[in-house]
């Protein structure tokens, strides 16, 4: 068993698959940490990547695009990221009982609208996509270890980190970021100032919203061809533990995502060599971790100050 983990641990195909599988918890957890950065918790996030997954797969196999299906996916998410900022932002509903009721209706709306379509057709034919291939980067792919694990990827991988670093760089040096960041913190002084918190809200929520589709359209249109109701896998809300365990810092964020994605590809690799290792274990770990963050970061937390606090205008 040692061996089999030794092996498992030094594999080059380990880590390449890490990353790949890090990349959708990747871009839902930075499209929620926008979001709760403007105060509002999104806890929608696991019916959003069933629906941007759907959306992808159902538009690309009725036009044989994938760009088209992509895309329609990034609509469908800032549809979705803007009902929820509707229902959240202006009618004021309690954020918990809107994020668990989004859930139930985007992942009840994608399996209704996919059995409708598919399943009549043929019950026991097993629908399938295109998939987006591997990028090579020129030269730097034959680099040993480092070019497999780094540079043969999917394209949307490589999207996943320009979104980081353009999300930090929007949060941290612009003023937009420091008005939204502002927001999450004290709506009360930055509607004082003339900040339009509806406004910082649903561009935010909205963001969001577009990223956990496109985190989506990753499992369906760059792993699997496929969708099949259970196809989130609870990734919205490791998503969710993401956040947290990395204080709401891109950074953190982003060691967060790559460290769940290596227990899973690592857990895949045991299994692949017999060792009869429990998964869930694995699994759950993030979850622990995330429970011992917060008792670290309970004195220096950046959590927002008025996240899941719904803003009313003289009632502070």
């Amino acid at each position: 068993m040692m061996d089999s983990l030794l092996d498992a641990v030094l594999s080059v195909a380990v880590y390449a698959g890490a990353i790949r599988i890090a990349t959708p918890l990747l871009l839902a957890a930075i499209g929620e940490m926008v979001t709760e950065r403007s105060g509002v918790l999104n806890l929608g996030i696991e019916g959003q990547i069933t629906f941007g997954a759907f959306i992808s797969f159902f538009v690309t196999d009725q036009t044989g695009s994938l760009w088209v299906g992509l895309l329609a996916a990034i609509i469908g998410g800032a549809l979705a990221g803007f009902l929820m900022a509707f229902v959240v932002s202006t009618v004021k509903v309690d954020q918990v009982v809107a994020g668990l009721s989004m859930n139930l209706v985007l992942i009840g709306i994608s399996f209704f609208w996919y059995r409708s379509v598919f399943t009549s057709k043929a019950s026991t034919t097993i629908f399938t996509v295109e998939t987006f291939s591997f990028i090579q980067v020129p030269g730097l792919e034959r680099i040993p270890i480092v070019g497999e694990i780094f540079f043969t990827q999917h394209w949307l991988t490589y999207m996943a980190v320009l979104a980081c670093i353009g999300t930090w760089f929007g949060l941290n040096r612009t003023r937009y970021g420091l008005e939204l960041r502002s927001v999450g913190h004290n709506p009360e002084a930055c509607d004082m100032r003339g900040i339009n918190i509806p406004k910082a809200q649903y561009l935010a929520t909205v963001f969001g919203g577009v990223m956990s589709a496109l985190a989506g359209s990753f499992l369906s249109l760059g792993v699997t061809g496929m969708f099949f109701p259970d196809i989130a896998a609870g990734r919205g809300w490791i998503a969710l533990a993401i956040v947290i365990f990395g204080n709401w810092r891109i950074g953190r964020i982003i060691i967060g995502a790559l460290f769940f994605g290596f227990l899973e590809a690592l857990q895949l690799a045991l299994q692949a060599r017999g060792v009869d290792l429990p998964y869930q274990l694995l699994l759950g770990l993030p979850f622990a971790l995330t429970i011992v963050a917060l008792v670290m970061n309970r004195h220096r937390s950046n959590e927002p100050m008025s996240l899941a606090v719904p803003y009313h205008r003289g009632q502070r």
